[in-house]
């Protein structure tokens, strides 16, 4: 039964993970269509934002790949 559980458990998370990285890959792409917009004298907030999101959320699908 705990077997059960543990594989259900571990099936979610690795689906979860797929979801995120897929995520992760869409705000990449957009970070990279936002880069490619601007040119070298201009670079919006909108950028540095987009940026600090993936970081974050970088660091979150990492934490979910050790397990925590």
């Amino acid at each position: 039964m705990e077997k059960e559980m543990a594989k259900k458990a571990n099936k979610e998370r690795w689906e979860q993970l797929k979801h995120d990285t897929d995520h992760l890959l869409k705000l990449a792409t957009e970070l990279k269509q936002e880069v490619d917009k601007a040119n070298e004298d201009t670079l919006s907030m909108d950028v540095v934002r987009k940026a600090d999101e993936i970081e974050k959320f970088a660091h979150s699908v990492k934490e979910k790949m050790k397990g925590n």
